[in-house]
């Protein structure tokens, strides 16, 4: 049976434009640009990944936390797990998934 976590076809949306593709890790769904994991998918939860900047404007949303991969695991670094609030206003969520997939590219990160 293939893993597809609940919010999977949103961000394959949202990232439209970008070389994007997904594979199972662990418990959930890292979202790839090119060779960049940008987001991890659990669920119906989104963890995307900031640069510095992005990170602490994106904390400030409310409902916003460290993005964890399930909730005994350490945070995973520079991912923030997106309210609801964001994942379901389609053009916020995008603006945020373009952030994250553009940091990604720019940067050597994985």
């Amino acid at each position: 049976m293939v893993y597809r976590p609940l919010r999977y076809e949103q961000i394959m949306k949202a990232a439209e434009g970008f070389d994007i593709r997904a594979r199972r890790m662990f418990n959930g769904m890292g979202v790839y640009t090119g060779e960049k994991m940008f987001a991890f998918l659990v669920d119906s939860d989104i963890g995307l990944k900031f640069g510095p900047d992005d990170y602490d404007e994106a904390m400030l949303l409310p409902g916003a936390e460290v993005f964890r991969a399930d909730p005994t695991s350490d945070p995973m670094v520079g991912y923030v797990r997106m309210p609801k609030k964001v994942l379901d206003n389609h053009e916020v969520f995008v603006q945020w998934v373009h952030r994250s997939a553009t940091y990604a590219q720019s940067k050597c990160i994985n």
